[in-house]
């Protein structure tokens, strides 16, 4: 009889975060396949586990592969974790998940956290609808084509990114949705230095400029505006409503360029006129 893969969502940061179940799973299972064996080693001593470990990270899944699934005919229970959060989501895992439904062999998914989810609660854009693009190229004209065809996506977009390449992602955002594109940047999520902020893309890079980069990010990007739903309402009218409701001028007039799906600038240049 063969063998079933476990799935398991283990902690993005803070050690609490992650189920009885899976906790219990762990516990079961005849072996782990970790990202990396040091930093999982860490959270099954924090719950008193103690399995057999063996490393399955991107660069060596293809080698691990066969082996795993010859465990699993043999009837061994596995359980596979990545450094943090839920595995195949931008971590390893995918490919072995395919083979494995061609090999017909069981896998059952242990929920848990994944980070581009808590980013995106957190965020105050749309959450009925968004689309996950992980992480960009670091090519930059692969980079490029990525994000022009996002460029009029009306979704909620969620990336990934590392502290060292933050800035010229964002420039690239600059240079492909404006300034003016409202964003959010959730840093080290759960773990102790936490930090949500939101900017426009000009505020992001300004902050960043004067400001050390630290820790994982999520960035969360809201979407174009839909041109069925831009307003009637001319931009002199739009700006005398938010103004009344108490809004200060320079928030006045972000609003009323989501609002009409122009820029800021564009927006300036209307209430001259």
């Amino acid at each position: 009889m063969k063998g079933t893969l476990y799935l398991v969502a283990t902690p993005i940061g803070n050690l609490e975060d992650i189920t009885f179940r899976a906790i219990r799973i762990l516990k079961e299972v005849d072996m782990i396949l970790a990202e990396d064996t040091r930093k999982t080693i860490k959270l099954l001593n924090h719950y008193n586990i103690h399995k057999p470990l063996i490393s399955f990270y991107r660069h060596n899944e293809g080698v691990r592969a066969e082996y795993v699934i010859q465990l699993l005919e043999e009837g061994k229970n596995l359980a596979l974790v990545s450094d943090a959060g839920t595995p195949a989501i931008a971590d390893p895992g995918e490919d072995l998940v395919k083979l494995l439904i061609e090999r017909e062999i069981n896998m059952v998914p242990i929920p848990g956290a994944v980070a581009c989810i808590q980013g995106l609660i957190c965020s105050g854009f749309d959450v009925t609808k968004f689309v996950f693009e992980g992480f960009l190229s670091i090519n930059k004209r692969c980079r490029k084509e990525r994000l022009e065809l996002l460029k009029n996506e009306t979704r909620t977009m969620v990336f990934y990114e590392a502290p060292h390449k933050l800035l010229r992602t964002l420039d690239s955002f600059k240079e492909t949705f404006g300034g003016d594109r409202r964003i959010v940047l959730a840093r080290e999520i759960t773990k102790v230095h936490e930090e949500i902020l939101r900017f426009t893309i000009d505020e992001a890079i300004e902050y960043y400029k004067e400001n050390e980069v630290k820790g994982e990010f999520v960035v969360v990007l809201e979407g174009a505006v839909k041109k069925e739903e831009k307003v009637a309402e001319s931009v002199e009218e739009l700006m005398n409503r938010y103004l009344n409701e108490g809004y200060d001028k320079k928030e006045a007039m972000k609003l009323v360029a989501k609002a009409k799906g122009i820029s800021k600038s564009e927006v300036y240049k209307e209430l001259l006129s």
